[in-house]
């Protein structure tokens, strides 16, 4: 039985040289560093909404943006781990899906202690633990059937939630309710952004054309989705489910904010992709933030808890600028010096174990 393991580069030089030979996997990193360096500004900067025509408000174009990013690379890598564009079968499927339940389980503890630490952070790991198990049973589905299904999650399920919200007693606090459709990232319609991402996981990523493919996708869903919510938020208001969906606020769960948002994701991701070498290396503090941004996330909340910085921030944007540059020096020097992030590392090492031990290579491969 293969005993579980992270290998990595053994000096700093050589996790030095061995950085950006993989363009796809540095690509993911800059981009889900620029998602959690863009959640630190969401949480404690002072955003106000996003307009094209007043460059003061560009900051709040990482409000709901960014986590909408984070959760689509949370479906990339979820492909990642179950096979990339060749995805797993039989015995090796159902150890990927074991340790994607375990990765979920222990999120999940994760985000249930940061929300005891009392910030006004919306803490987006409990919800990523239904996420992933909601996500368990699409891992095979190609990548076409993905997006299909997630479209259809896109328009149908913001219904539900608007009604799910609009009947619901918020004095009487339900979990099950809160994390599936009432709460800040509902699973039953997040779970759009994640389908996503495992599709474009199944692509390859490799190939110039798909990241190109991405790239022109992405522009039409956002100037589509955003376009169409600003026409419609301009219609007279007649109220009731059909106004309040007429929108494309920050986590507003509209049609159009769905889409759009997702759009922006695929860009943003499709443009790191295509990142060239050097490129790629300038922004490498910003790729050691995404090579560990579930350290770098967490790390934050307890931040803001010790600190006792206001959420959202009330002044200006300075908390903002401190902690990005407190992420981007720690963790290039943590890569540097000691390789994978330290809740990586754990989690990585939990999930390897368990499917291990439930699932053995010698043991006889159930079906798929």
């Amino acid at each position: 039985m293969t005993t579980p393991a992270v290998r990595e580069a053994a000096s700093p030089l050589s996790r030095l040289r061995a950085y950006g030979r993989s363009q796809r996997i540095v690509g993911v990193d800059i981009a889900r560093g620029l998602a959690v360096l863009g959640m630190f500004g969401a949480h404690v900067g002072v955003i106000t909404p996003f307009d094209w025509a007043d460059s003061g408000s560009w900051s709040g174009v990482v409000s709901g943006r960014s986590a909408i990013l984070f959760a689509l690379l949370a479906g990339v890598s979820i492909a990642i781990i179950s096979g990339g564009s060749k995805p797993f079968s039989g015995q090796d499927l159902f150890r990927a899906r074991i340790r994607i339940l375990v990765r979920g389980l222990a999120l999940f503890l994760l985000g249930a202690i940061l929300d005891a630490l009392g910030t006004n952070v919306a803490v987006i790991l409990t919800y990523y633990a239904v996420y992933f198990a909601l996500a368990l049973p699409f891992v095979r589905w190609r990548p076409w059937a993905l997006f299909c299904l997630a479209g259809a999650v896109a328009i149908a399920m913001p219904f539900a939630v608007y009604a799910a919200r609009d009947s619901y007693d918020f004095s009487h606090p339900n979990l099950a309710m809160d994390l599936l459709l009432t709460g800040y990232y509902p699973a039953a319609l997040w779970i759009s952004f994640v389908l996503v991402g495992i599709g474009v996981g199944r692509l390859d990523l490799r190939a110039v054309s798909v990241r190109v493919w991405m790239l022109v996708a992405g522009a039409a869903l956002a100037v589509g989705g955003y376009g169409l919510g600003a026409a419609a938020s301009g219609a007279p208001d007649s109220g009731g489910v059909w106004a309040a969906l007429a929108t494309t606020k920050p986590h507003s769960g509209s049609q159009f904010e769905v889409i759009g948002s997702t759009g922006v994701g695929l860009g943003v991701l499709a443009l790191c992709l295509l990142a060239p070498r050097v490129v790629r290396w300038i922004l490498f503090p910003v790729a050691a933030v995404g090579s560990m941004a579930l350290t770098a996330y967490s790390a934050q909340i307890v931040a803001i808890a010790a600190l006792r910085i206001p959420v959202p921030g009330t002044t200006d944007n300075t908390a903002w600028v401190w902690f990005v540059i407190a992420a981007l020096i720690a963790c290039s020097l943590w890569l540097i010096f000691v390789g994978k992030g330290p809740l990586e590392r754990a989690l990585t090492w939990m999930s390897l174990s368990v499917a291990a031990v439930v699932s053995p290579e010698d043991r006889p491969r159930p079906s798929p």
